[in-house]
């Protein structure tokens, strides 16, 4: 396994020592992951953290109706698991899919806390991590219930720039939570007043 692309992630954070890049090595594996093959489906218990090194993932609820709801995308240097279900080991309600061809670095929860203990520097890493992504949905959630359709597409557009050409509009009405038919109107809108 090349550990190369975790070494430089977590160096942007803290700079690493060689014994701690050993032990990535020793906690981490990699794994191939085909375009819609699941990484986690719903029912299971999301036994594994998962960095993306190459490729593009979606993590969704299917609903009552059978309707798909994005709740994150992953790209290269970012991290995608159902938390819950991760740290208190309950079935989970979410599925994580490969947009694209994908290469993964996987740990798992035992290992990922004996990586705090032994090295904390890694505990930091993460607990920032997870204030991120706390920091993340807050304002998802608040833009969800104070935004119009297309003040969220605009958002979206402004946050995630590398994502519009890696993923289709229904995966972006999903996640922004309008039909694939309103996105169209609002892109045309938009269109019409740009000019």
């Amino acid at each position: 396994m090349n550990i190369v692309p975790l070494k430089t992630y977590f160096s942007k954070h803290l700079l690493l020592d060689e014994m701690e890049v050993e032990f990535l090595e020793t906690v981490f594996t990699e794994k191939k992951v085909r375009r819609k093959q699941y990484i986690l489906q719903q029912g299971d218990v999301c036994q594994l953290n998962t960095f993306v090194v190459e490729g593009c993932f979606r993590m969704f609820l299917v609903d009552d109706q059978g309707k798909e709801h994005n709740l994150q995308f992953a790209i290269e240097n970012g991290w995608i698991l159902d938390m819950e279900s991760f740290y208190f080991g309950q079935p989970s309600r979410l599925n994580i899919e490969a947009i694209e061809h994908s290469i993964v670095y996987q740990i798992k929860k035992e290992d990922q806390f004996k990586l705090f203990t032994e090295y904390p520097k890694f505990n930091h890493i993460f607990r920032v991590l997870c204030e991120n992504a706390l920091i993340s949905s807050q304002k998802r959630v608040l833009q969800n219930i104070s935004s119009t359709a297309e003040e969220r597409y605009i958002e979206f557009l402004n946050r995630f720039p590398q994502l519009i050409n890696r993923i289709s509009n229904v995966q972006i009405a999903s996640y922004i939570g309008v039909t694939s038919e309103f996105l169209s109107k609002i892109r045309k809108e938009i269109s019409t007043k740009q000019r």
